[in-house]
């Protein structure tokens, strides 16, 4: 009996491992936004806002792209009206610019807060004891979440230097987009590029459509139907229609040499803005 208690004495005053906390305590007192971001409840609210701006953008991107199967004219003067958006209140383009830093900034949150949660992950599963992931609970787009982001963000880059600032682009005219669109993407492994990463978007686009919901709170059992029916038309429409693009391209849907918008050189595009010299023309 004595011997019970003392061993029970000795087990009392052993001194136990210290566990760190999966989001410790930082110095100094911050503004409420800053501590409510540093927590995981508001890191996933800004995942979950950002991924809804970059959906706008995304989708009204991918409709207003559609206007290349109307022709040339069309697709530059939609392309005209973005530079043109708040003139005379601001100079052209600046409101353009102002969307564009605005999604940036809305990009680097998203990536910040992820790997957020992914390091607070790490730390919650990392102290002694490693408990393996359950992936027949979680489907593959889940899984690749971190593939088709890196993915999506690579594309950006290479995007905005093909179509946006064209160093990419050996056939680039400012202000001519549809003949950029048409010469960037005849170049088939260019136009794999686009294939490969729209794919790649649809898949982030349906689980973070799907997730996001759970991350604002409203993930209701009786709403998971029509969740997943949102997830899945919204990635999927949008990536049909930006694959549709370097498709109907490569296969002569939408070219030059079929637009009477256009100038060509034998299959060399010269320029497709001649019909605003038509117009002017009395």
């Amino acid at each position: 009996m004595a011997l019970r208690e003392a061993d029970r004495a000795m087990a009392t005053t052993m001194e136990r491992p210290e566990i760190p906390p999966i989001n410790p305590k930082r110095g100094g007192t911050a503004p409420w936004p800053v501590t409510f971001y540093r927590s995981a409840v508001g890191k996933k609210w800004v995942m979950a806002v950002t991924g809804i701006m970059v959906m706008g953008f995304v989708f009204f991107h991918a409709v207003g792209n559609l206007k290349v199967y109307l022709g040339a004219e069309d697709l530059n003067h939609y392309a005209e009206f973005l530079q043109q958006l708040l003139v005379p209140i601001l100079p052209p383009t600046i409101a353009l610019w102002i969307m564009r830093g605005g999604l940036l900034v809305a990009i680097v949150f998203h990536i910040h807060s992820a790997y957020g949660l992914t390091r607070m992950n790490h730390r919650a599963n990392g102290s002694g004891y490693e408990q393996r992931r359950h992936y027949q609970a979680a489907n593959a787009a889940s899984r690749s979440m971190r593939w088709t982001g890196i993915v999506v963000g690579l594309f950006i880059l290479f995007h905005l230097a093909d179509l946006t600032f064209g160093t990419l682009n050996p056939d680039f005219v400012r202000d001519d987009v549809y003949r950029n669109l048409v010469a960037s993407l005849s170049r088939p492994p260019v136009a794999l590029i686009y294939i490969i990463a729209n794919i790649g978007l649809g898949i982030h686009l349906f689980h973070g459509s799907w997730s996001m919901f759970q991350s604002l709170g409203l993930n209701n059992p009786r709403w998971n139907s029509w969740r997943k029916g949102f997830a899945i038309g919204f990635a999927g429409l949008v990536m049909v229609i930006n694959v549709s693009f370097p498709i109907a391209v490569l296969t002569g849907v939408v070219s030059a040499t079929n637009n009477p918008d256009c100038v060509t050189d034998g299959s060399v595009i010269v320029d497709c803005t001649q019909y605003e010299n038509q117009e002017a023309t009395p």
